[in-house]
């Protein structure tokens, strides 16, 4: 399960953004993960649940948005969101196409809660 130690590496991003704002809890965490990313959304919140006990992220809310496969046609010059199977052009339907996001893990965002 490589979501826990995606997790843990994500906690620490976290754990070292309230330091930095001297903030004693987090109140959310907004995650974008792409649709090919090999990221099983339940997986990831499930390791948040274990590895956020002791941390100033105990009481927070993992967001988890998912993120569409987007490509880019240099045959035609376009850009579109297609199915994760399909990274066909949907306008030529050339199989050329290049993968522009949907393989990603972003943080988007931290809620800090400050008293």
């Amino acid at each position: 399960m490589h979501e826990l130690s995606l997790c843990d590496d994500l906690l620490s991003q976290v754990i070292a953004i309230a330091t930095q704002h001297q903030t004693q809890s987090v109140e959310s965490i907004t995650v974008n993960i792409g649709e090919l990313s090999g990221i099983e959304p339940s997986l990831l919140d499930t390791a948040f649940s274990l590895l956020k006990a002791g941390t100033v992220a105990e009481s927070a809310e993992l967001i988890i948005q998912q993120s569409p496969v987007v490509v880019f046609c240099p045959q035609c010059n376009t850009q579109a969101e297609v199915a994760a199977n399909r990274l066909l052009c949907p306008v030529c339907l050339s199989t050329d196409t290049l993968l522009i996001s949907g393989d990603e893990m972003i943080l988007a965002s931290v809620a800090l809660y400050c008293s």
